[in-house]
């Protein structure tokens, strides 16, 4: 990935499976499968936001977090939970969320 330094006790780069990127706005979001030594599958999701110094120089600011096969289904859950907390509240807010703002089907992942 563009900007991307490797810092002290971060992972070692394991073989990228499958890769999604994901552009919202200012910000871009990677979903990234990645294989283990023991070749089991897992997740980084990595958040990139597109910075500039006072000097004018471009650099990414990253977060990072990974997702492991056991918590898919809870983590798919939670996110599933919230997004629906989301859409009642606007709602009932009056609001209307853009069109497929909201459109996942998390009983995909």
């Amino acid at each position: 990935m563009e900007g991307y330094e490797r810092k002290e006790g971060m992972e070692n780069d394991r073989e990228e499976i499958y890769s999604k990127a994901v552009r919202a706005g200012k910000r871009t979001y990677f979903f990234d499968v990645k294989a283990t030594r023991n070749n089991d599958y897992y997740l980084t999701v990595t958040e990139s936001k597109k910075k500039f110094d006072n000097e004018g120089n471009q650099n990414f600011e990253k977060h990072k977090i990974f997702l492991y096969k056991e918590d898919f289904e809870k983590f798919a859950e939670g996110l599933q939970e919230v997004v629906a907390y989301i859409k009642a509240a606007l709602s009932e807010e009056g609001v209307t969320p853009q069109k497929n703002e909201f459109d996942v089907d998390f009983d995909q992942i």
